[in-house]
């Protein structure tokens, strides 16, 4: 049977500066008793203005502190507090382990799920998975689930407020969302979500593309002085919307298994959005792009601060580099998602190709 091609998408986003001071507004319909699974620096950012859009209401509101890791032991505490406190709704304040840990609270205890994210450093916050770890660190599964989250809302403060580096890594995440999808699409690959790609999807995946080309460096700059501008609510709305929905709607490809090559040598420091930059370079050295193309992608990155060398990420040995090049075309990875497969030597070779081409636009730009 030929693939059903399907969109998905979570059911309502909101953002705009000042968006946390209408949250009780824009979410009052989904019930009246509410969990707030918080990181750190998430209740720091967001609990005033959470609690002055309840002004004069007699919600029940509850704030919990998120351990640090979307565990299998930190997901069961909060089902309790759930349980026990007849939550009706599960919000997400954070970073992507306490969105990813949320997600699994609202699932397995069938509740509404509203998302906040405090940083643009992923796009997670609309995506229908979770990544779930053993209380010990180690991966345990992909939690996939039947529909993407309920709600998203992003104040546009709180982003321009948060560490430049984060907004960056974002736009590395996004940046490999169209150059995944057209290569799923070549391929007739499955979408992420296990339909078929539709033209909405790559049309979305596309507008993320060309939003970030046109107002990366400004919104850089805006966040830099922790202003809101039109250029940063635009990208913005590229890292967490249009690449979330994008990736969920086509697929992945070499950037996000380049990524996932990374992690296996277990204690690397480099953002998840910045190797997915990379790893862009290093699928359109695989697809034998265009140089205009390749060099268009390399101005991007020098001009908002991603990578475009290997030593920008880590030190990494050569034994490393065959080793990230084993595990990231290990079976199942959506580097196969590629026209003609991709081989370990292959992946290995292209690293090393992007590399000394990042090194040596370096060199140029540095002479200049």
């Amino acid at each position: 049977m030929k693939r059903l091609r399907m969109m998905r998408a979570p059911l309502k986003y909101v953002q705009g500066k000042g968006a946390l001071l209408q949250f009780h507004k824009e979410m009052e319909y989904m019930g009246k008793r509410w969990l707030f699974v918080c990181s750190n620096s998430g209740y720091k950012s967001c609990h005033d203005d959470l609690e002055k859009s309840f002004d004069g209401k007699d919600d029940y509101r509850r704030y919990e502190i998120f351990g640090g890791l979307s565990s299998v032991s930190e997901i069961k505490k909060m089902q309790n507090i759930v349980e026990s406190d007849k939550i009706d709704v599960v919000v997400a304040v954070g970073g992507g382990s306490a969105v990813d840990a949320a997600k699994a609270t609202a699932y397995y205890t069938g509740k509404s799920i509203v998302i906040i994210p405090t940083v643009a450093a992923t796009d997670a916050p609309c995506t229908g998975l979770s990544v779930i770890y053993n209380d010990d660190g180690s991966f345990n599964q992909y939690l996939f689930y039947p529909h993407n989250p309920d709600a998203i809302l992003v104040d546009s403060d709180v982003i321009a407020k948060a560490p430049v580096k984060f907004l960056i890594a974002g736009m590395g995440d996004a940046l490999g969302t169209y150059f995944e999808g057209r290569a799923s699409l070549r391929t007739e690959s499955p979408s992420l979500e296990g339909g078929g790609i539709t033209r909405a999807g790559m049309a979305i995946a596309k507008a993320c593309y060309d939003t970030l080309r046109s107002y990366g460096k400004a919104a850089v700059t805006a966040c830099e002085n922790n202003v809101v501008t039109p250029a940063l609510d635009a990208v913005i709305e590229a890292v967490v919307y249009m690449s979330g929905v994008g990736a969920d709607n086509v697929d992945c490809a070499a950037p996000h298994s380049f990524y996932n090559g990374v992690t296996s040598l277990g204690g690397h420091e480099a953002y998840h959005g910045n190797c997915v930059a990379f790893g862009t370079l290093i699928q359109l050295s695989l697809e034998c792009a265009d140089k205009s193309e390749f060099e268009d992608i390399q101005d991007f990155c020098l001009e908002i601060g991603l990578p475009i060398t290997l030593s920008e990420l880590g030190n990494f040995t050569d034994e490393d580099l065959h080793t990230i090049s084993k595990n990231a075309c290990a079976k199942g990875e959506t580097i196969h998602n590629l026209a003609g497969d991709v081989t370990p030597d292959e992946l290995y070779c292209a690293i090393i190709a992007t590399d000394a081409l990042g090194r040596k636009r370096l060199n140029k730009e540095n002479r200049a």
